[in-house]
């Protein structure tokens, strides 16, 4: 089975690189056995994957590993974030939940149902959650152990009108979002993506945690281990896509380009 049939999939880089590219939510594909748990009929759930998924992000990251100075390493969901949201937190503590929204999904980008109430998220957790959160575990140990470090930059993207699930989303929604967690996100891997990103879009088009904020540490290492460092990118569909869901245009190599010159700035040399 080839790598894209595979939950996810890690595609190494350089050997010594501490950098990790993480693309949760690029994918729209939800294998036949999950289908069948959602409600929406066919139309519908090609509309809401053209809303819900970061369309082009695995593209945008494949680039940009190949221009960089040192490859990074690179890991991809290959399943869509309807089947779970690997950045979700599995309990209690996810806020999300509070709009149907937790690691298994039970309401759509639009507040309504996407599963039935009834449904228990144990199998989903089970089959794909907890298998995508140990190998992005091991993916970050392993870069620690070979570069002493590691930087994981998760690569999203939003959409230019906020949507009815969004939590925060009466703030500015800039080209390029930085999300930033105060133990992770060092004042120099922001500088450098703010360097990076800036020359392309203009350091008045970036943002710090808005209109989401945060970014994706495994839990093994979250709010206690200084090696691991993290950064996400949100960027603004219509920098580099038609919305909702559309094709790729132009702006795509033009950030990749600058997410290819964050990886080298982050990378020893």
């Amino acid at each position: 089975m080839s790598d894209r049939h595979q939950p996810f999939a890690l595609t190494p880089g350089a050997a010594d690189s501490p950098v990790l590219l993480h693309v949760p939510h690029g994918s729209r594909r939800i294998p036949r056995h999950v289908r069948e748990g959602i409600t929406l009929d066919d139309d519908a759930l090609e509309r809401e994957l053209d809303h819900i998924t970061d369309a082009h992000t695995a593209e945008l990251a494949a680039a940009a590993a190949r221009i960089a100075p040192v490859a990074p390493w690179r890991f991809v969901n290959n399943l869509s974030r309807l089947v779970v949201d690997p950045e979700r937190f599995p309990d209690g503590r996810e806020e999300m939940l509070a709009v149907g929204m937790g690691a298994v999904y039970t309401r759509t980008t639009h507040r309504e149902p996407l599963r039935p109430p009834e449904a228990d998220p144990a199998p989903l957790l089970e089959a794909y959650f907890h298998p995508y959160a140990d190998a992005m575990t091991e993916a970050v140990e392993a870069r620690i152990a070979a570069a002493g470090h590691a930087v994981i930059i998760d690569v999203h993207s939003y959409p230019t009108e906020p949507l009815p699930y969004e939590l925060h989303g009466t703030g500015p929604r800039p080209p390029v979002c930085l999300g930033t967690d105060p133990f992770h996100t060092p004042p120099e891997l922001l500088a450098a993506a703010e360097s990076a990103f800036g020359g392309r879009v203009g350091h008045d088009g970036i943002g710090h945690d808005t209109p989401f904020a945060g970014t994706y540490v495994p839990l093994r290492h979250y709010g206690s281990d200084r090696r691991v460092t993290a950064l996400m990118i949100e960027i603004r569909r219509d920098t580099y896509m038609t919305e909702p869901g559309g094709p790729a245009g132009p702006g795509l190599d033009l950030l990749a380009g600058a997410l290819a010159e964050l990886v080298g700035r982050v990378t020893p040399r």
